[in-house]
């Protein structure tokens, strides 16, 4: 048997060791739930196969992220995310025991949490290197929900939600409801559905209202953040009804098939702009200002 192969047998064997003493249902909800978006993922492309809503690179693209993201995000949980959950677990204030009614107060609270990761994503660039991965395609599609960064953890996209688990929810129903959450937000990636009923428009995030926030037209830029509700983005300001045709993709694009760079590009291009500050605080700085501050790598690959 080649050593290759070999190697790689031994890291799976380890992965899903690793997984059978650490790892519980809720986990897998995501995966669980991939045959059910790869149906309407096919059932999108044969409804608009004669017209440009897919590009089958493109496509490919973002299957290959979101593949790949589900394995690094699933070792990422069980190795990080999940010890460092269980440590503000032991330093709770309540034990909140799960029922169905408290369940839907943390469904809620989940989606609120879940506003201001979104909303912080797109303002703080540290968690921005991470989003941008998300908003690089310049297609609308099902397949487009699937593009999601191998960096989140690492990010700390997690430490959005220690606040429900320090409040004395356990830490694996609180990535559960954002798993529905998650789960939810792939069907709002589509032209297909033009507008939902108004009261629907009016409560809850649609295709119509995320397709806005997909747009770098600049009244749709940093708009429309809800994940399951569209409600806080009323509340706080930040909703925009998608009025014009949306032009889909990032400000500053970079068009690369490379997983790796479709991954790591603007981790590059803000380490960069660091190293031509003149002062630690300045370079510091770019870790925390929104993503347009004092901005020079644009540079696209060859």
């Amino acid at each position: 048997m080649p050593r290759r192969f070999r190697s790689n047998i031994t890291a799976m064997d380890w992965l899903l060791d690793l997984y059978h003493q650490h790892g519980d249902w809720r986990d897998l909800t995501l995966v669980l739930l991939s045959p059910l978006f790869g149906v309407f993922i096919a059932m999108e492309a044969w409804r608009f196969r004669k017209t440009g809503v897919f590009d089958f690179r493109d496509s490919f693209d973002s299957l290959n992220s979101g593949g790949s993201y589900l394995v690094a995000d699933l070792l990422l949980l069980v190795v990080l995310v999940l010890p460092a959950m269980g440590w503000v677990y032991d330093h709770r204030l309540f034990t909140i025991d799960v029922t169905v009614w408290r369940f839907v107060g943390l469904f809620l609270l989940v989606e609120f949490l879940y506003y201001w990761f979104h909303r912080g994503s797109h303002r703080i660039r540290w968690f921005w290197c991470a989003h941008v991965v998300h908003h690089g395609s310049e297609k609308m599609n099902f397949g487009t929900a699937l593009r999601q960064s191998w960096f989140y953890a690492v990010a700390g996209n997690w430490l959005f939600y220690l606040p429900a688990v320090w409040l004395g929810f356990e830490p694996r129903w609180v990535l559960f409801a954002l798993s529905l959450n998650l789960g939810y937000q792939f069907f709002v990636h589509t032209t297909w559905v033009d507008k939902m009923p108004a009261w629907f428009e009016f409560i809850f995030n649609t295709p119509s209202h995320h397709r806005a926030h997909h747009g770098r037209n600049p009244q749709y830029i940093d708009k429309n953040f809800g994940g399951m509700l569209i409600v806080f983005d009323r509340l706080f300001g930040t909703f925009e009804p998608e009025r014009e045709p949306v032009d889909y993709g990032l400000e500053h694009p970079f068009p690369t098939h490379n997983l790796f760079w479709l991954n790591a590009h603007e981790w590059r291009a803000m380490f960069h702009d660091m190293r031509h500050e003149t002062t630690w605080g300045m370079r510091l700085a770019h870790l925390w200002k929104p993503p347009e501050w004092r901005r020079h790598w644009n540079q696209r690959p060859s």
